[in-house]
């Protein structure tokens, strides 16, 4: 399926394919992946801006994420307050200011650097956590969703849809969901919590259905430790065990990857 190529284009960039409906492109290293999945989205959401006058767009968290967001933000260029900015994901139970909270990884990794028009977050600690799901399902639903950015688990779950509540066909836009402990082992692995038993056992998560509803996706899955999901996601069945599979009938979808995590494609 994957055979590394020279290539002269910019950005470390090494091969290109197809899976079913999802394009994949390969990278020789993560920073090069980053600068020009940023090249890319900057680009899309400046004709975006220019052609209706607004962009809405799904932002994630996580490691893989990082380097991809300084980049963006570094380019300029784009008029950030045009953007209502949404994020995927929420630890069920913990404050905004909490050191795993991803509101408080956006307001410091985005919000305070570009000022978007609106910055949309689901409150982890809500106290109707079922109202707080009809309340962001409602925000999302104002608008179309422009754009889409995910990473992949280890586990293949795409936002918070571990193998054992992801659903294709979702009716749900947001859901709260319990946590397998895999996915919570890589948030204590990942740096962000102590251990296992300080790792929330619910949480908030867009849909796959709301997920895949964007009219353009930008996945993410640098490092060696995505290499074996990786594999799995492009090679195996496309099923529930294996969500970030569903990607693959997503001909608006890109998986960016580096040589890192595409080396068991080779095999």
């Amino acid at each position: 399926m994957y055979t590394p190529s020279p290539s002269p284009q910019h950005f470390g960039f090494v091969n290109t394919f197809q899976v079913d409906a999802l394009s994949v492109r390969v990278y020789q290293q993560e920073s090069d992946m980053a600068d020009d999945a940023a090249q890319i989205v900057h680009d899309y959401l400046k004709d975006k801006i220019a052609a209706q006058g607004s962009a809405a767009v799904i932002l994630a968290t996580g490691n893989s994420q990082i380097k991809f967001l300084k980049a963006l933000i570094a380019l300029g260029g784009v008029n950030w307050s045009k953007v209502t900015l949404f994020h995927l994901d929420e630890y069920l139970g913990i404050d905004g200011n909490h050191s795993a909270s991803f509101r408080r990884y956006m307001r410091e990794r985005v919000e305070n650097l570009v000022k978007p028009q609106y910055f949309h977050y689901i409150e982890g600690d809500a106290l109707q956590p079922l109202a707080e799901c009809d309340r962001y399902t409602k925000l999302l639903q104002t608008q179309p969703i422009d754009l889409c950015c995910l990473g992949v688990g280890e586990n293949g779950h795409l936002a918070f849809n571990d193998p054992s509540v992801a659903d294709f066909n979702d009716p749900y836009s947001v859901k709260l969901v319990k946590l397998e402990d895999s996915c919570r082992l890589q948030q204590v692995n990942e740096g962000h919590f102590p251990n296992l038993e300080a790792v929330p056992q619910y949480a908030f998560t867009l849909t796959i259905s709301q997920i895949c509803a964007a009219n353009k996706i930008i996945c993410l899955a640098p490092e060696t430790r995505k290499a074996i999901v990786v594999k799995e996601m492009l090679q195996s069945e496309i099923s529930t065990n294996i969500p970030a599979s569903i990607l693959r009938k997503q001909p608006q979808a890109t998986l960016f990857l580096d040589t890192n995590s595409a080396i068991n494609l080779r095999k």
